[in-house]
């Protein structure tokens, strides 16, 4: 029996993919190549190009292979795109997950790990934030992802299907052989942009806004390592392979850095200066986003292995000397 993997060209299904198949599992790929890249398709993967809206296409992938439970990346997830262009993501991440998920009740597939992010909650009450919060998300990424949930938890009423919910911010860094890592286009994230200083791809990195309530005035986020993310869907497929009830998990580092903290380690890891330039505020940026991942560590048994912010940057770094155009170029 094997997992699909959709969106398993993209970042962090890529980096999911690879650590699946070092512990020995068949998987299956799922991706439309939107925004993932074929050479970041492990070789002993299978891949079929297509997109989760095509019924016919999601039907004859369950037909032909045997598909244990599956893992759903296959989401537009630019935040800033979304405000401008809301349809596309509620064509993309609300229809697609709608034919999906009817296409896995026709086939008998009663397992799904989720991929959904933080900005289910919206502006936090209170950090860290737990999975209990109230969920008022701040923009149409966050909100198609809040109801992709909710798609999941009343399939899963009336026809038996089981899910989890990973809910997280930033991910970061490169798999430690440096064959994948971060390639977005455009590139939204800080670590990449940051790193695209001493790459000599732009002059200085902006921080928007320096008067916020942190100890530095910079806002604070959440980073985790793209590969102890994968391990967390991974675990999630376990916990429901051994019959669990659907849940939700935060994944977090529970501890957070500032934009000047993780520019400092940046400098530190490459010896490149860094110039910074202060920006003003932007819009619906909250000082601190730091989500709680204790529930995930006690009912998971999820154990992050990269937990230093030098750790994480080095690896990004590794992977952006050699790649300085993505995929593009080796």
């Amino acid at each position: 029996m094997a997992i699909l993997v959709l969106g398993g060209a993209g970042y962090i299904g890529s980096h999911t993919v690879y650590e699946l198949i070092e512990r020995g599992e068949d998987v299956i790929i799922v991706d439309n190549l939107e925004t993932g890249h074929i050479e970041a398709v492990h070789e002993k993967a299978k891949f079929y190009k297509g997109d989760i809206r095509d019924r016919a296409f999601i039907d004859s992938v369950f037909e032909k292979e045997e598909v244990e439970a599956v893992i759903h990346f296959a989401a537009n997830s630019l935040v800033g795109e979304s405000m401008i262009n809301p349809l596309k993501y509620y064509d993309n991440n609300l229809c697609g997950t709608k034919v999906l998920l009817e296409s896995m009740v026709a086939h008998h597939i009663d397992k799904i790990v989720f991929s959904s992010t933080a900005a289910t909650y919206g502006e936090p009450k209170s950090i860290p934030i737990l999975e209990t919060d109230a969920t008022d998300p701040t923009n149409t990424y966050g909100e198609t992802k809040l109801s992709m949930e909710k798609m999941f938890k009343w399939t899963s009423k009336a026809h038996d299907l089981r899910y989890v919910s990973l809910r997280y911010f930033n991910a970061c860094g490169a798999h430690k052989s440096g064959v994948i890592g971060e390639a977005h286009a455009p590139e939204t994230h800080l670590i990449p942009l940051i790193l695209q200083v001493p790459n000599g791809q732009r002059e200085a990195i902006s921080i928007f806004g320096e008067d916020y309530e942190t100890k530095d005035g910079t806002c604070v986020r959440d980073y985790i390592h793209v590969t102890d993310l994968a391990q967390a869907h991974i675990l999630a497929v376990d916990y429901l392979r051994k019959g669990n009830e659907s849940n939700i998990f935060n994944l977090g580092n529970g501890v957070g850095f500032t934009v000047k903290e993780v520019i400092d380690v940046a400098r530190e890891v490459t010896g490149h200066p860094i110039p910074a330039k202060a920006e003003p505020r932007r819009a619906g940026d909250p000082a601190k986003l730091i989500a709680s991942s204790e529930k995930a560590k006690e009912v998971l048994g999820w154990n992050p292995e990269y937990t230093s912010l030098e750790e994480i940057i080095s690896s990004a770094w590794r992977w952006h000397q050699n790649h300085p155009n993505g995929f593009k170029q080796a």
